[in-house]
């Protein structure tokens, strides 16, 4: 490779139908064009991180005090904040830098899921083997979504109109739920109902996972028909 080489960027289709898309993207574009010149999207990304440790600190702290699950819902704010307005911050401005972005964006998404998800395990309302399954379930669909952008050319951000942003809402009220109802008893196998809950969000994320897959390369071997 030459010095100074740099592969060529083809365009991506970036495919977001979740429910609050519209609503949010217009409160992006109104806190984009009111952000100081002096905040980057750098800075946004980085927020967000703090947003995810946030959580994690809270969820943690509630085996102390199920008050600390504030901070945790706080955390969720912050998260969103961050996570969600760096890209469109630079897209705003346009100073986007597509390999930069990508990859940070999305090593950042990475580390700040496991985070809030263990986070989530490390509390005394749900299982940390069942977080986990939750966090398979959620990493298989990243793993699917990257290798949409190389094959499709696609980046889906949502699936059954549902994205992140909906994710942290379910996220949020699940913890208020932790708040107000306390450590449940077991319901079935020594599971309680957040256990329940969590670990179907996963098996569901796991078999939509399968699904994609499968659905992906019908479509492909069609448009890549076997040579004779």
């Amino acid at each position: 490779m030459e010095p100074g080489f740099k592969p060529k960027i083809t365009p991506i289709d970036r495919i977001q139908e979740n429910l609050v898309a519209r609503v949010e993207r217009t409160a992006l574009d109104w806190l984009c064009a009111r952000l100081p010149r002096r905040v980057s999207p750098d800075m946004l990304t980085a927020l967000g991180m703090v947003g995810a440790v946030l959580v994690f600190v809270g969820y943690l702290g509630s085996n102390a005090d199920r008050d600390w699950l504030w901070l945790a819902v706080a955390g969720y704010v912050v998260h969103w904040f961050g996570d969600s307005l760096d890209g469109s911050l630079a897209r705003y401005r346009k100073i986007e830098r597509p390999r930069y972005g990508y990859f940070l964006d999305h090593s950042c998404d990475g580390l700040a899921t496991t985070l809030l998800v263990v986070g989530i395990g490390l509390s005394p309302y749900v299982e940390l083997e069942v977080a986990l399954i939750a966090l398979a379930g959620y990493l298989l669909m990243s793993i699917h979504a990257f290798l949409s952008v190389r094959v499709l050319g696609e980046l889906r951000l949502s699936y059954m109109n549902a994205g992140p942003t909906e994710l942290r809402l379910v996220l949020i009220a699940l913890t208020l739920a932790m708040y107000y109802a306390g450590p449940e008893a077991p319901i079935l196998w020594q599971l309680n109902g957040f256990d329940l809950f969590v670990g179907a969000v996963g098996c569901l994320l796991v078999a939509l996972f399968v699904i994609q897959t499968v659905q992906v390369a019908r479509r492909l071997a069609v448009e890549e028909p076997p040579r004779n």
